[in-house]
């Protein structure tokens, strides 16, 4: 575990660290890019979790804090960019996709001891990449009301049971309609929407430290592993199998 409250400078490195570790919470004055070739990364902040894996990259723009947990033997890759030099938006965390080009940009620009005038040759290439990288929103909101982050909190502890709406309601005494409003104005999504969210979160996790697709669907409250299958590659763009090699690929 380690102990950063607020470095000015955020670093460009790679690194290797195991399941379960924990980088605190932090800032940077620079903003910073992180990468993980294998394993999985949770990243925290104020507004939400956000989830860096073998194909997606998180983008943490400067002065926001967040810590950092791992999941399975993760190859962390750590870009800083300056305040003037910044190739994505500056107002909030950024989920990316990263395909066969960029992840090789990312690996090769955190190689140890990178001469500067390649290193510059290819930073040049990969903000042209990263300005032209797809989006992919999948991050968990921080809940505010403390009905909700009750409600939140129920359901992440037990996801192998599937809560219905009223059931949840109940269970943290409010009414549906509360409730589907709180998940409407908190999240910007329905219950439904962020269960198959939080549940997808928790797969990428379990998928990295080894569980089989079987069970991961079970321990995330899938009824079937083919259900789990077809919902996850429908998030994710890709099967969990697939998911699962890449997080413990070398």
């Amino acid at each position: 575990m380690s102990q950063i409250r607020h470095s000015p400078h955020a670093p460009t490195l790679v690194e290797a660290h195991e399941a379960g570790d924990v980088i605190d919470r932090h800032r940077h004055d620079d903003h910073q890019l992180i990468y993980v070739s294998t394993g999985v990364l949770a990243i925290s902040t104020a507004r939400g979790a956000w989830v860096a894996s073998s194909d997606r990259a998180v983008w943490v723009p400067a002065g926001i804090w967040h810590e950092h947990r791992f999941y399975g033997q993760t190859s962390l890759h750590s870009l800083g960019f300056p305040l003037d030099d910044a190739p994505l938006p500056d107002d909030s965390p950024t989920v990316l996709a990263v395909g066969g080009l960029l992840r090789e940009l990312l690996i090769a620009c955190t190689e140890p001891d990178l001469p500067g005038p390649e290193a510059g040759r290819l930073r040049a290439v990969l903000a042209d990449r990263l300005r032209r990288a797809v989006v992919q929103p999948l991050v968990l909101p921080t809940p505010v009301d403390a009905r909700l982050a009750d409600a939140c909190a129920v359901v992440e502890q037990d996801l192998a049971h599937p809560r219905s709406l009223g059931e949840l309601a109940r269970a943290v005494g409010t009414s549906e309609r509360t409730l589907t409003r709180l998940f409407r104005t908190g999240f910007g999504m329905t219950y439904p929407q962020w269960r198959t969210a939080i549940r997808v979160f928790h797969a990428m996790i379990h998928l990295a430290e080894g569980a089989t697709v079987t069970e991961t669907a079970h321990l995330c409250g899938w009824a079937t592993p083919s259900a789990f299958v077809d919902t996850f590659t429908r998030t994710m763009g890709h099967t969990p199998g697939t998911h699962r090699s890449a997080a413990a690929a070398d």
